[in-house]
């Protein structure tokens, strides 16, 4: 494990180099590309706000139960993520506005000089949005909500990154560097600006997996109980969990998860239970129930299930869960559509219920809304958002107001 100290630092736009997914799935540049290339495939992906992690210490206490659903009235802010260095591309972050009730989304402009910000998130205060810099030289950006104001730019001290998440304490940001497989720590002041990096830690072991050319970090998320946080990495198919110092940001290796040869893991997420998780497997096509011991933070990874694809080219992408715990969604990339899971045992197992068309071509992310009641798609190829109604008896998805048209639109955060 390498760990060092960051410096802030510029990103330079990615190499464009087309390569074919489908006998190389090493090749790291093909996250950006995979909109206009038939058979490629991307990550982003956004923590569900359903059942945020608690800041409890490990093998403290017990998961908290989900607050209840926040009611909204009137307009809520709508932000999309985008490239900014392809063709048909966007010029920065989409600002709009999405209606709670009917799901009908308005643009309002655009929020410039953030490079490529592919992925988003926002501070447990709801006062600083985080972007990643998808770009060769990587970096992560602040932007204060209120005036709208970029707070400045830090290194991830490697290439491409893809995703980041604020620690529950709101201390640390964490971030996966896809192109280098590498995942980092920034410190976050009192103001949400980001301070020098505190760590970064590069996957060198286990070996690539099957068609892997080196590790691809792809999510870095803290666990519910709040004592760990867990770096999900394609290439090497595998699950790592850390230790996170909360006084020095620092990392410290506590296990390992790997899946079967080839699974190419993607997204994770969490039961509100906080003792099982669901693994988003991009390469192979298929999904799997984890369980999570929370004073390890080890995590079991269970049989391969099906997305509900029937076959042919397919590649999920994020998968959510209800904030009561009785429903699971996922999104298919190929076969454009969200799948829909019965989650039963208290979380322990995954039934397929069915599919719904996504009403857009190839769905990157999804979110919910911060009360649960929509879902948001963010539909790469097409280029819109979608959205649904979620009902929280039956889990059944409807869809809420007109697509949005947005620029490869790969990340949507309501808040």
């Amino acid at each position: 494990m390498d760990t060092e100290a960051g410096t802030a630092g510029a990103g330079s736009p990615l190499p464009r180099r087309d390569r074919d997914p489908d006998r190389e799935h090493g090749g790291w540049t093909r996250r950006r590309f995979v909109g206009a290339m038939a058979g490629t495939a991307a990550v982003v992906m956004v923590p569900s706000p359903a059942a945020p992690p608690t800041d409890t210490p490990a093998g403290q206490g017990k998961p908290q139960a989900a607050p209840p659903p926040r009611r909204p009235s009137g307009p809520r802010p709508l932000y999309v993520g985008t490239y900014t260095s392809v063709q048909g591309g966007g010029t920065g972050i989409g600002l709009a506005s999405y209606d709670p009730e009917s799901g009908r989304i308005t643009g309002s402009g655009t929020l410039t000089g953030v490079p490529d910000p592919s992925y988003l998130a926002v501070h447990p205060d709801g006062r600083t949005l985080y972007a990643v810099d998808e770009r060769e030289d990587g970096g992560v950006t602040a932007v204060r909500l209120a005036d709208r104001r970029i707070l400045g730019t830090r290194s991830t001290g490697g290439a491409g990154p893809c995703h980041l998440s604020v620690h529950p304490s709101g201390r640390w940001l964490l971030s996966a560097n896809y192109g280098s497989g590498s995942v980092a720590v920034h410190p976050i002041d009192a103001s949400g600006a980001l301070g020098e990096r505190t760590a970064l830690v590069t996957h060198s072991s286990p070996p690539p997996g099957p068609g892997q050319q080196g590790p691809h970090a792809h999510q870095f998320l803290t666990s519910p109980d709040g004592g760990h946080v867990l770096a999900v990495d394609l290439g090497t198919d595998t699950v790592y969990t850390y230790r996170l110092d909360r006084a020095k940001g620092t990392l410290a290796e506590a296990a390992r998860a790997r899946t079967r040869p080839g699974a190419g893991p993607r997204h994770l997420t969490f039961h509100p239970g906080g003792r099982y998780a669901y693994l988003a497997n991009e390469v192979d096509d298929t999904v799997a129930v984890c369980a999570y011991e929370p004073g390890s933070g080890r995590l079991t990874i269970g049989e391969p299930q099906s997305t509900g694809s029937g076959g042919g080219t397919n590649y999920p992408a994020q998968i959510l869960v209800t904030a009561n715990g009785r429903y699971a969604f996922l999104a298919n990339r190929g076969h454009n559509n969200l799948a829909r899971y019965a989650v039963e045992d208290g979380g322990a197992r995954l039934r397929l219920l069915g599919t719904v068309p996504v009403g857009g071509d190839f769905p990157r992310q999804i979110a919910f809304s911060p009360d649960g009641r929509l879902l948001f798609a963010a539909n790469q190829r097409s280029g819109t958002v979608t959205v649904f109604r979620v009902d929280a008896d039956s889990g059944e998805l409807r869809p809420a107001g007109e697509p949005f048209a947005s620029p490869v639109a790969v990340c949507a955060l309501p808040l």
